[in-house]
């Protein structure tokens, strides 16, 4: 939580903060990349106090921390992202007037988060921005190579790896064609036993 009492109200005034905060549990995309819990974040806010509440623009820098979907190594990315939010005063609408007197007039306006006793919560804030800037499918360099399909190899430690591949459709027509190999060969064999015993009679004739 930080707190904006030090601020005042007085449209125009500004505030800035820096701020090291251990990063909370489940910063980031779940299961794929994300910052850890406890990790430090840098955090750098500037407060404007205006007349409908507080402007908090901030820069948040932080070590994410995932695994790449091609190859399954490791992957760190270095976060350094931007966030702005408007924090509403609990007693005035988002024109900045009173809400007793808005309450004669309803008129559409975006939605803004009430500060609650002076103080807001950025977690929020920063968890949207942490999802926004990280990768969905975070991978450890562009052009690697992944794993081999067959046996899981890392290509891009021995890119020539590789096998050699039958298609599946032509399998069964390399077995016919092996077992019709076999077949003339005896036929061959049987033509040859056949010659001989002929040749012999006609000697024994002679």
């Amino acid at each position: 939580m930080f707190d904006t009492h030090e601020l005042g109200r007085r449209p125009g005034a500004l505030q800035r903060l820096s701020r090291s905060v251990e990063a909370p549990a489940a910063l980031g995309v779940e299961g794929v990349i994300g910052v850890p819990e406890g990790a430090p974040v840098e955090i750098d806010l500037r407060l404007e106090s205006v007349m409908e509440g507080v402007l908090v623009t901030g820069t948040a820098r932080a070590s994410a921390e995932g695994e790449c979907v091609r190859c399954l190594e490791p992957v760190e990315l270095e976060l350094d992202v931007d966030f702005q939010e408007m924090f509403s005063y609990p007693d005035s609408d988002d024109r900045g007037r009173s809400r007793a007197a808005a309450d004669d007039e309803a008129e559409e306006g975006e939605d803004m988060i009430p500060l609650e006793d002076g103080m807001f919560d950025l977690e929020p804030l920063l968890r949207d921005a942490v999802v926004l800037a990280l990768p969905m499918q975070p991978v450890c360099r562009d052009d690697c190579a992944g794993l081999c399909s067959e046996c899981g190899a890392n290509l891009n430690e021995n890119p020539d790896h590789h096998h050699d591949a039958v298609d599946a459709r032509w399998a069964a027509l390399q077995g016919l064609a092996g077992s019709l190999g076999t077949d003339e060969k005896d036929n061959m064999s049987g033509k040859a036993s056949d010659g001989d015993v002929r040749s012999a009679a006609e000697k024994q004739e002679k």
